[in-house]
């Protein structure tokens, strides 16, 4: 499983919309082809639901399962069988 963590999109220790965009748009989704991923929801800053929003809209072009959270208790959230 592959893990994305919301702190790396941090811009001078916030998410900001501009700059989150901007990463999304520069960072490599293709890793996660055909994998399971999950978003660690544990961000040393509040998180706006947008952020999940886009973040799981792309990841959802790539991934077969999106989960979110911690490993032991994550909560799915996508699996691309689930609208095939």
């Amino acid at each position: 499983m592959k893990t994305i963590l919301l702190d790396d999109f941090l811009d001078n220790g916030i998410i900001r919309e501009k700059s989150f965009r901007h990463m999304i748009s520069e960072h490599d989704f293709e890793q996660y082809n055909n994998e399971k991923v999950i978003i660690k929801g544990c961000a040393s800053v509040m998180v706006p639901t947008w952020a999940y929003l886009i973040l799981t809209a792309r990841l959802a072009q790539a991934a077969d399962k999106i989960y979110y959270g911690e490993p032991k208790y994550a909560v799915k959230i996508f699996n691309k069988k689930d609208i095939e």
